[in-house]
């Protein structure tokens, strides 16, 4: 039996990583065999070799979603949040992985400024969405607007409704 994967993507500081923790926790709680993968960790675990040029950014990106589908076809859910700013690898993706689902968590750049959680929004370094160029997500399954207005619990339950849980 094939897994699904959440591909959970949107901008530094707009909430995937929150949002994604607690749709991982409610499938593990559910009973659902989960796992859970941050662009951060990933970046850690398998793209410590790269640094941050275009090439290595898309390089990047093709190894989490060739994980994601490795993970996929033996039967696990994955709740993958990363950046992902191109739409060669939403594509690929969505062509190669079992049971893909697209959820673009959206908040705007003064949102983005105020949360500044990493302080990537102080300047000083090349920020996707500011200095480097992120292409958006074009027909993502959900777009998730998180510009404050709605909680983490109730953004999940949005995701939750549109995935068919």
């Amino acid at each position: 039996m094939e897994g699904r994967t959440f591909w959970i993507t949107g901008l530094s500081g707009a909430g995937k990583t929150t949002i994604g923790r607690l749709w991982y926790e409610e499938l593990r709680a559910s009973g659902v065999p989960a796992v859970f993968l941050d662009g951060d960790r990933l970046r850690q675990a398998i793209g410590d070799d790269l640094g941050y040029s275009e090439a290595d950014r898309r390089k990047s990106a093709r190894r989490n979603g060739k994980l994601c589908a490795l993970l996929a076809e033996q039967g696990l859910t994955v709740v993958c949040c990363t950046i992902c700013m191109y739409d060669e690898a939403r594509s690929w993706n969505r062509e190669n992985i079992p049971g893909y689902f697209e959820v673009y968590v959206k908040a705007s750049m003064e949102t983005l400024r105020q949360r500044n959680q990493k302080g990537l929004y102080s300047g000083g370094t090349e920020v996707a969405g500011l200095q480097v160029r992120v292409e958006e997500p074009k027909n993502p399954d959900l777009i998730l607007e998180n510009d404050g207005q709605r909680t983490p619990a109730e953004q999940v339950a949005i995701l939750r409704a549109a995935a068919g849980k």
